[in-house]
C-alpha cells in the first residue's frame, strides 16, 4: 500500500473518530463473504458503520485524536473490525443478546468517554443512552403526579375518600 493511499485512509479513521462518540473493536477473524454481508446488514439495521482495517492505521488515526485511546492498543491484534455508533450500548446489545452474530471476539470498546476491555462486554451492553436516562428520570418524576391523580379518581372526587385513600396508602 502506497504512503499517500495510507494517509487517506487514516484521514478517513480520524473524520469517523469525530463523527462518532464511541466505538467498539470487535474480532472478524474467519468471516467468508456471505458472514461479513450478513454482519454489515445487522449493522446497517441497527444505525451502527462497520470498518475494516489494518490495526497499524487504526492505531495511528487513534494517536492524532485530542483522546488518549492508550488503553486500547493492547487490543489491536488479529484481524479488526470497528463498530462506529452514536448510541454507546447498541453494538454491545448486538453482540451480547444476539446468538445469530457471527463476531464473536469482542476486543474493547470506548463508550460514554470510558474504555471498556475484552470481559466488560456486558457492561457495555448495559449503559443506558441518553434517552434511556431522560425516559427514567420523566419517569420518576410522572409516578408522584400519577399517585395523586389515580387517588382523586378512585373515590369519586370527594374529599372524605381522598383522605380515606390516602390514609391507607402505605408511606
Amino acid at each position: 500500500m502506497k504512503k499517500e493511499d495510507k494517509g487517506i485512509i487514516i484521514e478517513k479513521l480520524g473524520a469517523l473518530l469525530k463523527e462518532y462518540p464511541h466505538f467498539y473493536l470487535v474480532d472478524s477473524t474467519g468471516l467468508n463473504a456471505k458472514q461479513t454481508g450478513d454482519v454489515r446488514r445487522m449493522c446497517f439495521k441497527n444505525e451502527i458503520k462497520m470498518v475494516t482495517v489494518k490495526n497499524t492505521l487504526l492505531k495511528k488515526a487513534l494517536e492524532n485524536t485530542d483522546v488518549d485511546f492508550t488503553p486500547l492498543f493492547d487490543s489491536l491484534k488479529g484481524t479488526t473490525s470497528v463498530l462506529f455508533t452514536q448510541k454507546a450500548n447498541v453494538p454491545g446489545r448486538l453482540i451480547k443478546d444476539n446468538s445469530k452474530f457471527i463476531l464473536k471476539g469482542f476486543k474493547g470498546a470506548y463508550a460514554e468517554g470510558g474504555f471498556y476491555d475484552a470481559s466488560q462486554l456486558a457492561e457495555c451492553a448495559a449503559l443506558k443512552s441518553k434517552e434511556e436516562l431522560i425516559a427514567d428520570v420523566v419517569a420518576l418524576l410522572q409516578s408522584p403526579i400519577k399517585n395523586v391523580v389515580s387517588a382523586l379518581q378512585s373515590s369519586g372526587n370527594n374529599i372524605h375518600g381522598v383522605l380515606k385513600t390516602l390514609a391507607e396508602r402505605p408511606e
